[in-house]
C-alpha cells in the first residue's frame, strides 16, 4: 500500500508505483503475477491542510488517473478525518513511502499495521510535484 496526493501524475510518481508494486509481500496474484498495490489517494481536503495549498486537480480527477495504470490493482480514497479505517481495512502487508514522504499519521502506530519501507528518489531534481507546479 502506498499513499499520497499524486496530483500531476509524473514520471517520479511511476517510479515510486513500480517500486512499490515490485516489493515481496505474503499476499500475491499468483505465479508470476506480482504483488497487489493498493494506491491511497489524499483527499482535496487532507492536502489543503497537510500541504497548505490546494490541489490542481481534484481527487476524482487524480483517482482516474492512477486508475488507468496497468501495474496498479486498487486505488482507494483516504479517510477525510481519521486515515487509520481504509488503512485496517485494505490489511497491507507492507507500506512503502516515497523517499522524502512525511507521514501525516503517527509512524509508529503504521508500523503496528504493516512493515513501513522507504522507497528511491527518481530525478527529484526534475520530477517533483511541488516544483512541476512552479513551472
Amino acid at each position: 500500500m502506498v499513499f499520497g496526493v499524486f496530483d500531476l501524475l509524473h514520471p517520479g510518481h511511476i517510479s515510486f508505483l513500480r517500486q512499490a508494486k515490485k516489493l515481496p509481500a505474503r499476499r500475491s496474484l499468483g505465479e508470476g503475477g506480482g504483488n497487489f498495490l493498493v494506491v491511497s489517494v489524499a483527499r482535496d481536503v487532507n492536502v489543503k491542510k497537510v500541504k497548505g495549498y490546494k490541489s490542481q486537480q481534484s481527487e476524482e480527477v487524480r483517482m482516474n488517473n492512477l486508475k488507468r495504470l496497468q501495474f496498479v490493482d486498487r486505488v482507494v480514497l483516504g479517510g477525510q478525518q481519521n486515515p487509520w479505517p481504509h488503512i485496517r481495512k485494505e490489511t497491507p502487508d507492507l507500506i512503502a513511502l516515497g523517499y522524502d514522504q512525511k507521514p501525516y499519521v503517527d509512524l509508529k502506530e503504521l508500523k503496528k499495521i504493516a512493515k513501513v519501507v522507504r522507497l528511491k528518489a527518481f530525478k527529484p531534481k526534475i520530477f517533483k510535484s511541488s516544483k512541476l507546479k512552479q513551472s
